[in-house]
């Protein structure tokens, strides 16, 4: 059996429904990201606040979902958000060897 390559995680507070993506967003898994979002805005939740920080790879079918949510929560009356964290930290550099030096 093997693991889910996409977690959505939806944290309801009022009107509003942070919503935190984990994994790859591709073809086979935008649909579940879309999912969540229509059901978002069928629930009466207007402002998305999506977070996309652990989000390890998304191709073009993953894009699509976004604009796409964001203009049903707009036709809605409702306010589209997202928050990309930090790009990953570059590894370290590794002090070069005094080889060679006098």
């Amino acid at each position: 059996m093997s693991l889910p390559r996409l977690n959505v995680r939806r944290h309801d507070k009022h009107c509003r429904a942070p919503i935190t993506l984990a994994g790859e967003t591709d073809l086979e898994t935008a649909p579940l990201a879309d999912a969540s979002l229509r059901a978002c805005l069928h629930d009466g939740v207007r402002t998305l606040d999506v977070d996309l920080t652990a989000v390890t790879s998304c191709d073009v079918s993953g894009l699509h979902a976004f604009p796409h949510a964001a203009a049903q929560a707009r036709r809605a009356g409702g306010t589209p958000a997202s928050r990309i964290g930090d790009p990953p930290a570059p590894p370290r550099s590794m002090p070069l060897s005094s080889a060679g030096a006098r």
